[in-house]
């Protein structure tokens, strides 16, 4: 089963034929290869590897994923270590941090288990917080979780606020094997992109401690207007905006002076 003709099929219909090793090693590693089949027709047919499988590794963390939920990034492991850095340096006691917009929980859960904290994890959607807890329980960490619109729940002050908030424009155009399978309400935002940055920043002084970071995952041509916004509604701050792997820009770090 192991052969070029299903790549060639994949590549065909524009499918990365490295899902299908992936796959293929997965099923083979787990004693499942009984499975290969259904999961080739399931591949072919364009869901995603991760979702066939059920889970990604996430910063050394089993996650479970389903089309509920985001699949986790390497681009979003970048944002999790990177804000590890930055708390390290900042603090030195525990510290309260707000994942807003958990989806499968992967920040949240990391964060638990690399630094000192207590960590709230907020979403809009139910079905994604089953995910998020579900893998709360797996891994063992100690996330407080529940429905949110952002702040609306939300009643204390944190010293840490992240998201990888949706902010891809609702006219833009995205690979098809995302736009059929991911939740687009974790994909899509108003505003060009930019709806969730807005309100995150309009409304977090009420929920910052004095010494703050916030930290974004942002799309890679957002990070003019997000420094912009930040600079509108916060005071006496810095601002760093960073790479990704392919040297876009793709995060932004906003901290207390």
């Amino acid at each position: 089963m192991y052969n070029s003709d299903i790549k060639s099929i994949l590549e065909d219909k524009k499918i990365d034929s490295n899902s299908y090793d992936y796959l293929y090693k997965y099923l083979k590693n787990n004693d499942l290869l009984d499975k290969l089949d259904e999961y080739t027709d399931r591949l072919i047919n364009g869901e995603p590897v991760q979702y066939i499988i059920g889970n990604v590794d996430f910063y050394g963390n089993k996650i479970i994923v389903n089309k509920d939920v985001l699949i986790p990034r390497f681009e979003t492991e970048l944002l999790v270590e990177k804000t590890i850095k930055y708390i390290k340096n900042k603090y030195d006691n525990k510290i309260d941090i707000l994942d807003i917009g958990t989806g499968s929980g992967a920040i949240a859960i990391t964060l638990d288990k690399e630094v000192s904290c207590n960590v709230d994890a907020i979403d809009i959607s139910s079905e994604a917080l089953k995910v998020a807890k579900e893998n709360n329980k797996l891994n063992g960490t100690n996330v407080n979780m529940f429905i949110s619109d952002v702040f609306d729940n939300v009643s204390k002050k944190y010293d840490v606020i992240i998201s990888n908030p949706p902010y891809i424009s609702n006219d833009e155009e995205i690979m098809d094997i995302v736009k059929s399978n991911e939740p687009h309400i974790a994909l899509y935002a108003d505003m060009d992109g930019l709806y969730f940055y807005d309100k995150i920043l309009r409304e977090s002084k009420k929920y910052l401690n004095d010494n703050f970071i916030i930290a974004f995952e942002i799309g890679y041509m957002e990070a003019n207007d997000i420094v912009e916004i930040a600079n509108k509604y916060l005071d006496n701050i810095s601002i760093s905006v960073e790479k990704d792997y392919s040297d876009r820009d793709r995060f932004i770090f906003i901290m207390s002076k």
